[in-house]
């Protein structure tokens, strides 16, 4: 039977591994919409610059 001390720091582990996993998520999620408007933004500015192009 666990002692009231290991029964705590059993759940200070729980509860810092179940965050580390949702952290790293949101990372990831950030870093990819970041890229994306970075993306979609180059995309734009070329599809405008296409358009300014004359047409010879």
């Amino acid at each position: 039977m666990p002692t009231v001390a290991q029964r705590e720091a059993r759940k200070v582990f729980r509860d810092a591994r179940a965050e580390a996993p949702v952290s790293e998520h949101e990372r990831d999620q950030q870093a990819f919409h970041a890229n994306r408007e970075r993306l979609k933004a180059e995309r734009i500015a070329r599809e405008a610059a296409a358009k300014q192009k004359p047409k010879t």
